[in-house]
């Protein structure tokens, strides 16, 4: 079994906030990661070093998720890369088209594994490490069960202070 400090992760993704969420998670897993806005973005940064595994969004501008993997999938260097597809419209009609692609492909060019947004790290983490057959480098079942306890006790915190203060807060932060 290897180790998760010696696989490169390439996370695709349109959305800012959800590269780096996902930057997070895997990064405090141990992997060495890197990151692409879209599905050019993506096939240029593997030109130039194929990652371990990829995770994918669908929906993006310039070339999409099912853009790409077809992309990579006639390419013998890319062809066996594994792909991660992380969507928020596995069940919706905005990417139904795509997921129909990707259902029909053999299986030797499906992505590895499907999995819906919102995504948790233990989830993430664990079918990284499932397909590259690593350990992660922390437990990432700490770190949520942590961040669970920090999201209680910042509740717990709004719920006891003061609505005024509270009011103050909202002014600060320009929400109405």
């Amino acid at each position: 079994m290897g180790k998760a400090s010696e696989k490169k992760i390439l996370i695709v993704d349109d959305e800012p906030d959800v590269r780096n969420f996902l930057t997070t998670c895997i990064q405090d897993a141990g992997f060495l990661v890197d990151s692409a806005i879209d599905g050019q973005d993506a096939l240029e940064k593997i030109e130039k070093t194929i990652p371990d595994l990829m995770t994918l969004d669908m929906v993006m501008p310039r070339k999409s998720g099912i853009e790409l993997i077809r992309t990579l999938r006639k390419n013998d260097k890319w062809s066996h890369l594994p792909v991660i597809v992380i969507t928020a419209h596995a069940q919706n009609e905005f990417a139904s088209e795509d997921i129909k692609s990707f259902n029909a492909f053999t299986s030797g060019l499906k992505p590895r594994r499907t999995i819906e947004k919102p995504v948790t790290p233990q989830v993430l983490v664990n079918t990284i490490c499932q397909i590259l057959d690593v350990e992660p480098e922390t437990d990432i079942t700490t770190t949520a069960q942590e961040l669970s306890s920090d999201q209680e006790n910042l509740v717990k915190m709004i719920q006891s202070t003061d609505s005024k203060i509270l009011q103050q807060i909202k002014n600060l932060l320009g929400a109405d």
